[in-house]
């Protein structure tokens, strides 16, 4: 498999995330959003979306959106396991996951941001001030919910969906300076997952586009 993707990405991290949970191997293709790469060559060919991440099978089909790709690897590789076996329980991780993936992520996207400040004008300060809004009502949001499923990672004890949403938007949060002392959960969570290899060596900081 090819993963399309890019290192701060929090989309693309998801996916290395979930790919490095379930033990497959696969060749990174760096797409350097902040130069425009989506926009230029094969990849702008075959993703119309010109998004990453974009997952190449084997057979050079192509799939694109974290989610339905987290889902697909789920589907295809059920161990170990990003859902929980029981149907409500597996609603209520899905719920969390797009918590963050629906609710936060797609309004500080690096093209909002862009829009924001390129396009109709807003200093960087405003941008900021927008980024740090949605970041204190979706992190408070998920602050909430995780009080009613936490154990050690998002829901119970084991890392799944979840945490691969959780750690790359707190990634993001801090990267932006966004306050966090109102998510004690939220953090505690995030630092259990940083423990584990899957999410400790695909960080942004260890990719080979890293700069």
């Amino acid at each position: 498999m090819k993963l399309y993707n890019y290192f701060r990405s929090s989309a693309s991290w998801r996916v290395r995330i979930g790919l490095a949970m379930k033990g497959l191997d696969y060749d990174y293709l760096p797409i350097h959003l902040a130069k425009n790469e989506q926009f230029a060559g094969p990849f702008a060919n075959q993703q119309v979306s010109h998004l990453v991440p974009a997952l190449v099978l084997d057979d050079g089909r192509w799939l694109s959106q974290s989610m339905a790709i987290l889902e697909y690897l789920e589907e295809t590789h059920a161990e170990p396991p990003l859902l929980p076996r029981d149907p409500v329980a597996r609603a209520q991780v899905r719920a969390l996951a797009q918590d963050i993936g629906c609710d936060i992520h797609p309004v500080n996207n690096l093209r909002v941001l862009r829009y924001l400040k390129n396009d109709l004008g807003h200093p960087q300060d405003e941008v900021d001030r927008w980024y740090r809004h949605w970041i204190a009502t979706g992190l408070g949001i998920v602050e909430q919910r995780l009080a009613a499923t936490a154990g050690r990672f998002s829901f119970g004890d084991a890392p799944g969906l979840a945490d691969c949403l959780l750690v790359p938007q707190v990634y993001n949060a801090q990267r932006f300076e966004c306050p966090l002392e109102a998510y004690p959960t939220v953090m505690r969570v995030n630092a259990a997952c940083l423990e584990l290899p899957a999410f400790a060596n695909t960080h942004p900081s260890a990719c080979p586009d890293a700069a």
